[in-house]
């Protein structure tokens, strides 16, 4: 009874959200549409593009042309070849990737997935595959929010996704509270290429909710590059910009 547990919650949240009226998925006022926001949420969301670095992501104040990346990724760069984000992380994208990580609200997967599209280049037809969860956590909540993220964006885009192609090979403490370099430690040697999954030479879209230091992300991307995974692209819900609150 106990195994069904998270199952049942999971099934009861799903029901809920088309029993009641519409909500805003940042604070919860009564909207006209589902899946919509109220107007002080969305004028409170600081959406993300260009001009940004075109490895990492992080946003500049004036376009530098084509390719150009920021001074800590000419210093060190990272493993994946980009990085971006629907949202800068503040209090609604934090609300809503609270809200479907801890709060069951499954359906947020297919509200977040909708904004993740418009970053998507479907020409290079990447696999989209979802940061993985240690498979005790996974019995535990029921559910990995980034995979549930990564069927609603292949649903969207037409792409195909490998949500077991990547697997966490060991269990690793909450990253919350830890600096980036403990956060680095502590996912080292975490993600492997999962047997039977051939990738090499491939496109891979990784995703995942929130990107906080980047320590998740770059060890998945470098299991997937042992993989001879030939690209790696993060796409993500929000970002938290240097110099904010860490989050995970």
């Amino acid at each position: 009874m106990m195994s069904l547990l998270p199952h049942l919650k999971i099934m009861t949240a799903s029901a809920l959200d088309y029993a009641l009226p519409p909500r805003c998925p940042g604070c919860g006022v009564v909207v006209e549409r589902d899946q919509s926001f109220c107007l002080a949420c969305w004028s409170g969301m600081h959406f993300l593009g260009d001009p940004c670095c075109a490895r990492c992501g992080v946003p500049f104040e004036h376009e530098i042309g084509e390719g150009g990346e920021c001074a800590s990724c000419l210093s060190e760069p990272p493993p994946f070849d980009s990085a971006r984000a629907v949202l800068a992380y503040g209090d609604v994208a934090r609300a809503v990737a609270l809200r479907l990580k801890y709060g069951r609200r499954i359906g947020l997967a297919r509200l977040i997935a909708g904004h993740m599209a418009r970053h998507v280049r479907t020409e290079e037809q990447p696999l989209i595959v979802p940061v993985p969860l240690h498979r005790w956590r996974l019995w535990w909540r029921g559910f990995n929010q980034a995979a549930l993220i990564a069927d609603h964006l292949g649903r969207a885009t037409g792409l195909t996704v490998e949500k077991h192609a990547l697997l966490r090979a060991k269990r690793t403490q909450p990253l919350r509270g830890m600096n980036p370099r403990h956060r680095a430690k502590a996912v080292r040697g975490a993600f492997a290429l999962a047997p039977g999954h051939d990738l090499s030479g491939r496109t891979v879209l990784l995703i995942d909710d929130v990107h906080t230091s980047g320590a998740t992300a770059a060890a998945c991307a470098r299991a997937l590059r042992r993989g001879g995974v030939a690209a790696v692209h993060l796409l993500c819900w929000a970002r938290v910009l240097p110099d904010a609150e860490p989050f995970d």
